[in-house]
């Protein structure tokens, strides 16, 4: 254990949004693998706080004040469900980030680390996306608001360090993730992302015994995907670097970090990917009526590898433990 780590060994927590995919994982490895106390985690449910309550959000940092903060609470979904629903997702998104990291300088907090999205990046940009692409060019238009609101939270941990880091010792972070998925997924048939949606439609496709699937778009975009756990240690390793080493990769008005695999591959590659996993051994075809989204979203990870971070589950194991995720979350049979 490091120095800073173990000064930090007393800290309360703070992980907004632990009933998610990705603050779920962060509890799981801060309990199993940073020997972090349950009494030391803080969370809340949406029913418990509504972080798009600016009073509420204030109110419990006053009365928890923890001393750090993953901010991984958002409203998230795939491309029909921000299609559908963009000023939910342009509205909520801003509050919740506002709301957390305000009232999270207001209570002391000095250190905490958002969790933003690859759809920051221009849908044309360059690939693979460094960080430096940011705000470079017009975004995809099918999740356009949910993007501006994850550029707003980087905008604002960086706004917060400028204004406050040395007056305050605060150090707000902010990471990346490309593509996500892994146990606490959401499997719904319309407002998922593309591996739990394909996971549900190839397990039901099977089981009632359907000659084909067929696929959004034309199955050629390019993704890239990574397991939900090896995010949560991204996110760990991310929060305990040492300011020294945080600031050798970043800069004050461009602090935040990738956080991907460095690989990709097409959406037809993924679909028979998943089929294999599921069992579905029908045909695959590609409705390209529907939207595509961007032509290729790979990212440049190569500032979180230079600073000691290494995925650890490939995409055929995580799909078989997202597969198996998915048969425990519905209670379907195999």
């Amino acid at each position: 254990m490091s120095a800073q780590t173990s000064a930090e060994h007393d800290s309360r927590i703070y992980v907004a949004g632990h009933r998610g995919m990705v603050g779920s994982a962060i509890v799981r490895h801060l309990l199993s693998h940073q020997g972090v106390s349950p009494e030391r985690l803080v969370t809340r449910s949406h029913a418990e706080l509504d972080l798009t309550d600016q009073a509420a959000v204030r109110r419990f940092f006053a009365q928890e004040k923890p001393d750090q903060v993953y901010l991984a609470a958002a409203r998230v979904g795939g491309i029909h469900a921000n299609n559908t629903y963009p000023a939910a997702f342009i509205y909520e998104n801003l509050m919740i980030e506002a709301n957390v990291i305000d009232a999270a300088f207001r209570s002391g907090v000095k250190k905490l680390l958002f969790l933003g999205s690859s759809c920051i990046y221009p849908k044309l940009a360059e690939q693979p996306m460094a960080e430096q692409a940011l705000l470079t060019g017009a975004l995809e238009p099918t999740n356009e608001p949910y993007a501006i609101a994850k550029i707003a939270g980087i905008k604002l941990c960086e706004s917060y360090n400028r204004q406050y880091g040395e007056s305050h010792g605060i150090d707000y972070r902010s990471v990346m993730p490309t593509n996500l998925y892994g146990p606490g997924d959401n499997y719904h048939p319309e407002n998922s992302h593309v591996i739990p949606a394909l996971i549900r439609r190839f397990h039901e496709a099977r089981m009632a015994g359907a000659a084909s699937v067929a696929i959004w778009g034309t199955g050629t975009p390019r993704r890239e995907f990574l397991y939900v756990d090896d995010m949560a240690a991204a996110s760990v390793h991310v929060m305990q670097l040492t300011p020294d080493a945080y600031r050798q990769q970043t800069q004050p008005m461009l602090s935040h970090i990738n956080v991907g695999c460095g690989n990709d591959l097409t959406i037809s590659e993924l679909a028979r990917l998943i089929a294999q996993v599921v069992g579905f051994k029908g045909d695959i075809a590609f409705d390209t009526s529907k939207p595509d989204g961007a032509p290729r979203k790979l990212m440049n990870s190569a500032r979180l590898l230079a600073l000691g971070w290494q995925p650890a589950v490939d995409l055929a194991k995580g799909l078989a433990l997202a597969y198996d995720d998915f048969l425990q979350q519905t209670g379907e049979a195999r």
